[in-house]
């Protein structure tokens, strides 16, 4: 997700980061000039530690930080990004964090087992998730611990309504000098695990380069995005709702009446607000080992989407990122409603950027208990000003955080009662838990 100059500059200045981040937590001072006009739950107010700019009466803290020790004796890894938070009962809840790690990358330790290994040097692949357990009322992790390893660049994912989270690798290295095994899987992590799971790849799920997962709680249908130019809108209809394993049909979704291009680079094609009546196409061969399930869905008309990232199911609908689609190439925001008794699907662009001012190259996201999209910024700059933007249900834009660090936000989701939004800094890792007047937003 992250470009090469910004993993430079990155490296360079870890350390300095890290000490921003020792307070471990933070309230607000003086208001921002710069960010005066901010709106929905008021102006950004400047972080003495440097750290996160919030609204006021909004604050955080710091509950997990790269290299702080874990229970099963490894330590945080980095590249912290899409995160679902679990009721995991007695007052409790889980976190599972994805970790968007490549072959090479520090794991944390010697992992002890995991779905693949390097192929030269027999060491566990690095991606993969942890767990952590907080306690609800004070916010303090009490575990946490590796829930899955060996797998390559898990991006993003989603909850499911059985209290699991699916795991996304955005990755699609074959069997080979590399790797043992192929990726580009979705794997899925039981909140209640209380250590490595068994990685089991969810093949009929399609190989692609995932991003997000959303499930349906209606139909348990699982609707995933793809991180390309050219990325399709895919769902996985199961063949035992709940039990992903089984297997079942993967589709791509279709505009029959309106341009399969839905990214506006080449004039206005789409507009903001209108709505299409969508159905699916069926692909065959989901494991694709020619990586070419979008290419193959596009010949069969599917519509075609600037790379999909975060996805999240709201109250019968769910909306999903396009990280530079728009005619800005600045980013759009979806919805897509799917039928019930009978009736067809439907498709909107909800949102689209004009301004990075407004919104620039959204990523992870989530719905807030009033009702708005919390949107993670990931622009591609040398110097980045990644904010946490909110937008209205009426699809008003305003800026409900600014990460003062080069990286990107990443993995917002709410506690089960609303009280609290998790993010991640993407690296050096941090888990951020944010508290304040969340229903209060103008």
């Amino acid at each position: 997700m992250m470009n090469t100059s910004r993993r430079a500059f990155l490296a360079a200045t870890g350390s300095a980061f890290a000490a921003l981040l020792a307070s471990g937590c933070s309230t607000r001072g003086a208001i921002s000039p710069a960010l005066a006009e901010a709106a929905g739950h008021g102006p950004l107010v400047p972080d003495p530690a440097g750290f996160l700019d919030l609204p006021d009466g909004f604050s955080y803290r710091v509950i997990s930080r790269l290299g702080d020790a874990m229970d099963d004796g490894l330590t945080v890894p980095d590249a912290a990004d899409g995160m679902g938070c679990f009721d995991h009962g007695g007052g409790k809840w889980a976190l599972v964090r994805n970790h968007e790690l490549r072959p090479g990358k520090s794991g944390g330790g010697a992992i002890p087992s995991g779905y693949d290994r390097v192929a030269r040097s027999n060491i566990v692949m690095p991606g993969g998730t942890t767990t952590l357990v907080v306690d609800a009322q004070t916010l303090a992790v009490e575990r946490q611990y590796r829930s899955l390893a060996g797998t390559i660049r898990n991006c993003a994912g989603g909850v499911t309504p059985w209290g699991s989270w699916l795991s996304c690798e955005e990755d699609v290295t074959r069997a080979g000098p590399l790797a043992g095994r192929d990726h580009g899987y979705v794997f899925e992590v039981p909140a209640r695990a209380e250590g490595l799971v068994d990685p089991v790849p969810l093949k009929a799920m399609g190989r692609f380069n995932h991003e997000a997962a959303a499930v349906d709680p209606a139909t348990g249908i699982v609707y995933m995005t793809e991180d390309r130019k050219d990325g399709l809108l895919y769902r996985f209809i199961p063949a035992v709702p709940g039990d992903l394993a089984r297997g079942g049909q993967l589709e791509a979704l279709v505009l029959p009446a309106a341009p399969a291009d839905t990214r506006n680079w080449n004039g206005r094609t789409h507009a903001v607000g209108g709505w299409h009546a969508a159905r699916w196409v069926k692909l065959d061969d989901p494991e694709a080992p020619a990586d070419d399930l979008r290419i193959r869905g596009a010949a069969q008309s599917a519509a075609i989407f600037a790379r999909g990232e975060g996805v999240w199911m709201g109250d019968g609908e769910l909306y999903f990122c396009c990280t530079n689609g728009g005619a800005a190439k600045l980013g759009q925001i979806f919805r897509l409603r799917p039928g019930r008794n009978g009736a067809s699907d439907g498709l909107q662009l909800f949102f689209e950027s004009s301004s990075p001012d407004q919104f620039n190259y959204g990523d992870n996201l989530t719905i807030a208990p009033n009702g708005h999209l919390i949107v993670c910024e990931d622009q591609y700059t040398d110097v980045v000003a990644n904010h946490v933007r909110g937008i209205t249900p009426e699809g008003k834009a305003y800026p409900l955080a600014a990460l003062r660090t080069q990286t990107e936000p990443a993995g917002a989701c709410f506690s089960p009662d609303g009280r609290v939004l998790f993010l991640n800094a993407y690296s050096p890792t941090a888990t951020i838990a944010i508290t304040g007047p969340w229903g209060a937003a103008a």
